[in-house]
């Protein structure tokens, strides 16, 4: 029988069936695959994918409306700000460098690598994915020993003095809950992508998506593109999208997503007992 599997032990992404019922998702997981090989991603990001994906399905695997509007505000809110940044982790890069940049083109935000694992090379490893996706500047390439977030302890305290230091908003895409809680105590909006609505993520963000973020950042470049060219026919759309912001109440935002939920599984179970 001929091998789908590399001398690496890994998968070749035209090996997976186009019609396997799980493609998309298994092609997803393969790009973690390869960024773990390829230093970006570490193994707990396995972890933290699998734990996403379990969520993904309770959602019923697409974006629903409630999701929508949180990515209209979301990209509102960057548009809005003085100074965003868009924090990426391993698991980001891996998953949506070539989107994550446009976004960051779109928008103008800027794109700051920050890390909880250390891992030597890895830093080095991300920048690249990056820069092989188009981006110019990247923030967080080198240590800031002295620029910090305080009250968090971990290594992604140390930020870039030019970036997430001193931003307003930050989209914080598949976060630690502590520096969520920690950016707020700083006076800065954080938004989040977050497929768990009752993780501490989720509930200390400003703006929480509840969606995967390889169908999120997509659609939040399409926006982006939509609202950009509103803002050059008319700079009094600005205002439009500050009230959007403003008008945002992130507490009925989780409370409708955990409804989706559970509106979900009652149907599963209704099936299943017909």
């Amino acid at each position: 029988m001929k091998t789908n599997i590399t001398e690496k032990g890994r998968i070749k992404m035209e090996h997976i069936p186009k019609n396997h019922p799980r493609a998309d998702s298994l092609r997803t997981r393969q790009r973690i695959i390869d960024g773990l090989h390829e230093n970006i991603v570490i193994e707990a990001g396995l972890i933290a994918h699998g734990r996403g994906e379990a969520f993904d399905y309770l959602i019923g695997e697409r974006t629903n409306d409630n999701a929508m509007h949180a990515i209209e505000v979301a990209v509102a809110a960057l548009f809005s700000a003085k100074h965003a940044v868009i924090s990426v982790n391993g698991n980001v890069a891996a998953l949506c460098a070539e989107e994550i940049v446009r976004l960051s083109k779109i928008t103008g935000a800027l794109l700051e690598i920050n890390l909880f694992y250390g891992k030597p090379g890895r830093i080095e490893a991300i920048s690249k994915t990056l820069r092989d996706a188009g981006a110019d500047n990247i923030l967080g390439i080198i240590p800031f020993e002295s620029s910090v977030i305080h009250n968090l302890s971990s290594n992604r305290r140390f930020v870039d003095p030019k970036g997430i230091k001193i931003a307003d908003t930050v989209l914080v895409p598949l976060e630690d809950g502590d520096r969520t809680e920690a950016l707020k105590e700083e006076g800065k909006r954080v938004i989040t992508i977050d497929l768990n609505p009752l993780s501490r993520t989720a509930q200390q963000a400003d703006i929480t998506i509840v969606d995967n973020i390889i169908r999120v950042i997509p659609r939040m470049c399409e926006i982006a593109k939509d609202y950009k060219q509103q803002l050059d026919k008319n700079k009094l759309f600005r205002k439009e999208l500050q009230e959007k912001v403003i008008k945002w109440d992130n507490a009925v935002n989780l409370s409708n997503a955990m409804m989706i939920i559970s509106t979900y599984l009652e149907s599963k179970v209704s099936f299943n007992k017909n």
